[in-house]
């Protein structure tokens, strides 16, 4: 789901929390040594988030955050910011050629560049808390 984030919006925020879950509390971030990525630089994205990207002329990047049923990408275009909500069952992860991690979410992907020890670093911790925590039936959604 492909949502603008940039105003406080309370049916927006209720969809997010269905989706993937309230955020998680302090004490569980602390535990978690964080739950936020680093800058990531966006490499290429699919043809909607493409064109929201394309209105202006700053340097496309995004950030994640992870949820306890999914994670929030943002990135922002113009003066909006936009999320791409992914539940952890939906979501598929790809590391290609040339240090780039492929995000998936049915129709729409978001290709970053992963060229620091910390951005490896972070998709291994998201890697390990999906396995861990992704529901195993459908019944557990």
């Amino acid at each position: 789901m492909l949502v603008n984030v940039s105003y406080n919006n309370r049916e927006v925020t209720r969809k997010i929390d269905e989706a993937v879950g309230k955020p998680f509390k302090l004490k569980e971030r602390w535990a978690m040594k964080g739950i936020g990525s680093p800058k990531l630089f966006i490499a290429e994205t699919s043809i909607e988030i493409r064109n929201l990207l394309i209105l202006d002329n700053n340097t496309d990047s995004c950030n994640i955050e992870m949820r306890p049923k999914g994670i929030i990408v943002r990135f922002r275009s113009l003066l909006e910011t936009f999320a791409l909500v992914i539940p952890y069952y939906k979501l598929t992860i790809y590391k290609g050629d040339f240090a780039i991690y492929s995000i998936y979410r049915d129709n729409h992907f978001i290709k970053v560049k992963s060229d620091t020890k910390a951005i490896q670093k972070y998709f291994r911790k998201l890697l390990d808390y999906k396995a861990d925590n992704a529901p195993t039936s459908i019944e557990d959604l």
